[in-house]
């Protein structure tokens, strides 16, 4: 922008407004004044139904397709509030065009505003649309690269989908990591297909996957996958010296899910839902991590001997009677106590293993 108004055009203001491919956020907007730096402004899902969009000149645009200009001294109480902010803050001429791309799918919108006493001239017009114009195709690369790490980070999670993008792409392509496994599943989940209606099972899923999720990016999991209503997730040691802290930030996740779910709960039964319950497994081991599949349709993912063990482990906590079960690996690593539960035979497994779980 510095070299915009080195060459005579007297921006003052500049927004640009661009549509999101992303879970939570439908648009982004970008804002630019002189001698400031630029703001990042996020916008939720339902914006275009609420007065900072409805009648505003970006939805003008948008919706008509050709630009539009307010002299900002002329304005009525009938024109948009964004407007009549802009003229308090010193505004005298606002300018607002759409920003031509081969995407498909809303345009991205950029509006101009000068405080110059007389506003903008004819060829401060010429000039910023043919700036737009140029800016078009930096844009458009800047959309399709947020396009595919939202695509990636939310389908693959963070870790898994920059090592992707990072071109982690071949069949049979994998590395050996150390690891804590994680398997967590809800209880009867059978059942509970069978008596409630479908979007009562949808809303008791979601929850339950929001409260693994959010108590694993917080202690620096990472979901791998959904596998119907169960999670399999995973904590990477880079080194053996970090498996006491992975350890003990699994616990920690398994902590903070049951006790979120205990609270869940308790609002649930006061609407009378029925509760989520859950059984969750940890194991310390070694895995490849990589892709298998098709020639032309693959999963990145964790295999091994380990990741049978968490999900044995998930499966007996409903026997036992507990939420957590947790290997003697894991119990070896990890620096926060816990009980033994004694040894228990695990399916696939030839010699009864000794089971940990919470201390309370």
């Amino acid at each position: 922008m510095n070299r915009v108004l080195a060459a005579g055009v007297p921006i003052w203001r500049m927004y640009v407004g661009l549509q999101l491919v992303h879970p939570q956020l439908q648009a982004m907007g970008y804002l630019w004044k002189r001698g400031g730096h630029v703001e990042t402004i996020t916008r939720a899902y339902g914006v275009q139904f609420t007065p900072a969009y409805i009648g505003s000149p970006v939805q003008e645009v948008r919706e008509g397709g050709v630009p539009v200009r307010y002299r900002l001294d002329r304005l009525t109480e009938r024109h948009h509030e964004v407007l009549h902010e802009v003229r308090q803050g010193g505004g005298t001429d606002y300018f607002t065009l759409p920003m031509r791309i081969r995407r498909d799918g809303p345009l991205p919108v950029v509006a101009f505003a000068t405080d110059r006493k007389d506003g903008f001239g004819d060829a401060d017009i010429d000039d910023m649309t043919r700036l737009v114009d140029m800016m078009g195709a930096v844009t458009e690369m800047h959309i399709e690269e947020n396009v595919a790490h939202t695509v990636a980070e939310t389908y693959l999670g963070r870790q898994v989908g920059q090592r992707i993008l990072n071109g982690a792409i071949r069949r049979g392509e994998g590395e050996e990591i150390r690891a804590v496994l994680w398997f967590s599943d809800l209880r009867d989940f059978t059942g509970l297909n069978e008596r409630l209606p479908p979007e009562q099972v949808l809303e008791l899923l979601n929850n339950y996957f929001q409260l693994i999720g959010d108590a694993l990016d917080k202690q620096g999991g990472e979901i791998l996958k959904f596998i119907g209503d169960g999670v399999m997730a995973y904590f990477p040691a880079e080194d053996a010296l970090f498996m006491p802290m992975v350890t003990a930030a699994a616990l920690d996740a398994a902590r903070q899910v049951i006790g979120d779910a205990d609270a869940a709960n308790e609002a649930r039964a006061t609407g009378g839902a029925e509760p989520m319950k859950f059984g969750i497994g940890l194991h310390v081991g070694t895995v490849t991590f990589g892709n298998i599949g098709t020639q032309n349709r693959l999963d990145f993912t964790v295999i091994g001997a380990a990741v049978n063990r968490a999900s044995r482990l998930e499966g007996l906590t409903k026997a036992l009677g507990v939420r957590v079960c947790a290997s003697a690996e894991f119990n070896a690593n990890c620096p926060r106590p816990m009980k033994s539960l004694g040894r228990h035979r695990l399916r696939g497994v030839r010699e009864p293993v000794e089971i940990f779980t919470l201390p309370d």
